[in-house]
């Protein structure tokens, strides 16, 4: 069972915790028999009986839907003060679009110094996002709406339900903001001094590529160093990992991939062969050598890997333009590798050579005008990438994002895919096969700045306000 401090939903507004006092309360979920009656009794007293909103019950297909929750705020002895119930938008389809309602407080409970609605309002925002929800609406009664304003809440509509005016009202999810600002907001500033001479941080044409051109050859290089927590926890998958970030890299610039070279530190020799097993693996199922690299014995664990890919060709993540048509190309079978649910996707582990090939070649068979690999960032966060390397911003229409059964569409839009591809190009321009990838438009380069989210209602919610990197175009 799921229980809120109330003291942090409602940031000082209930008086007490204390037990003894009238409204010391705890905020959880209703999972008996009793909390959802007595939920539901509070329910018909408040909009059957009270307000007259409905005519015999307030219940509706939202209560039958088994993925929809109710939260109760419960008073010392165990008797219920409010509710409020949160649910997906679609019946067919969790989008990763919610909202939440029947909020009811008990008229002993009620006001702004006991804190019961506040509690229940923040507690909801709290599930939604943590069961994916990357919007989160409300249908508020007007009286109510500035309650919710305070809460930090903005107006989408005026609107009348139940023949009472409402206030169609959105809760600021920055689940990606806050992705991209541990993971990439630093990069510009820091990375400033690299960006000297005609091919510093790539070059011309190539600055914010995961990949860069050699100078005076026909390859791209690329680099990634896997978290050392990882190395230590799962050595074997941080080595398949190494290798698999890298060759998305020189995917990404539409080169085949050539050679690897490593660079790894470990406590000991066995520790060693466990990151060296997963790289052996890994490269032997792409079918490229490991020409050589560094091991250092007597160390904490570290673990880089370098691709070296080749092409005449390369394709910028910069090269995007306003108005062009955003694809995802993505390996949607696999399913979240143990121990890393919702943050890492393995769908490359069970794939044959010739299926990884086929997926490593899309870009360079399809020559779209800008590619970038789906990075830690996420979906949303590297798609505001190309977009920044491109000088636009983004439109990601969330509904036609190819996406697996086994993840929440928060989750997958933030989460490492396995394999991943954002692609730009004119209108109209049909992509390459990308082997067992499913391939979809599902988006637009824009004028200005940053990503919105586009919802099956037309409306349009900010994931990220500004570019991601720093680093700006290419």
């Amino acid at each position: 069972m799921t229980v809120f401090d109330v003291e942090l939903l409602t940031r000082g507004l209930a008086p007490s915790t204390d037990p003894s006092t009238p409204h010391a309360f705890t905020v959880a979920v209703a999972e008996d028999a009793r909390d959802l009656a007595a939920a539901h009794r509070l329910r018909h007293d408040t909009f059957v009986l009270e307000q007259g909103l409905f005519a015999g019950s307030d219940r509706d297909e939202v209560d039958e839907d088994g993925r929809a929750l109710t939260l109760v705020a419960r008073d010392a002895g165990g008797d219920v003060l409010g509710t409020v119930r949160l649910a997906p938008v679609l019946p067919d389809r969790d989008l990763g679009w919610w909202v939440g309602s029947r909020l009811a407080v008990a008229r002993t409970a009620r006001g702004h110094e006991a804190g019961v609605g506040a509690a229940l309002v923040r507690a909801a925002c709290a599930h939604a996002e943590r069961l994916g929800a990357l919007r989160f609406d409300a249908h508020v009664q007007r009286a109510n709406a500035p309650l919710f304003r305070r809460l930090g809440w903005t107006r989408l509509a005026d609107e009348e339900a139940y023949g009472v005016p409402h206030v169609l009202m959105t809760w600021p999810v920055d689940r990606v903001a806050r992705l991209v600002a541990r993971t990439k907001a630093p990069l510009g500033p820091l990375l400033a001094p690299f960006a000297t001479g005609t091919a510093g941080l790539g070059g011309d044409g190539f600055v914010g590529d995961d990949a860069a051109p050699v100078p005076g050859s026909d390859l791209v290089a690329a680099t990634d160093a896997i978290l050392p927590s990882m190395v230590e926890r799962d050595p074997t998958w941080a080595g398949w990992c190494a290798v698999l970030v890298n060759l998305n890299d020189v995917a990404a610039m539409g080169a085949s991939p050539v050679a690897l070279l490593d660079a790894l530190g470990a406590r000991d020799a066995s520790f060693a062969s466990r990151v060296v097993r997963g790289i052996t693996a890994a490269a032997h199922a792409w079918d490229v050598p490991v020409l050589g690299g560094h091991t250092q014995l007597g160390v904490p664990a570290s673990l880089s890997v370098t691709a070296l890919g080749r092409t005449a060709d390369p394709v910028p993540a910069g090269g995007g333009r306003s108005g062009h048509a955003v694809t995802v190309a993505a390996d949607l079978g696999g399913a979240w590798r143990p121990g890393y649910t919702g943050a890492q996707w393995d769908s490359t582990s069970g794939r044959r050579t010739e299926d990884l090939r086929a997926m490593g070649s899309y870009v360079a068979r399809t020559r779209p005008a800008a590619a970038k690999d789906v990075s830690m960032a996420g979906l949303v966060g590297t798609l505001g990438m190309l977009a920044e390397a491109s000088g636009c911003g983004a439109v990601l229409d969330v509904a036609d994002v190819p996406a697996p059964v086994g993840a929440t569409t928060g989750d997958w839009l933030t989460c490492f895919s396995g394999f991943a591809m954002i692609t730009a190009d004119v209108p109209g321009r049909a992509p390459a096969s990308a082997g067992p990838a499913t391939t979809r438009a599902c988006g637009v380069l824009t004028d200005g700045a940053g990503v919105r989210l586009r919802w099956p209602d037309g409306r349009s919610t900010p994931a990220l306000t500004s570019p991601v990197t720093g680093l700006g175009t290419a």
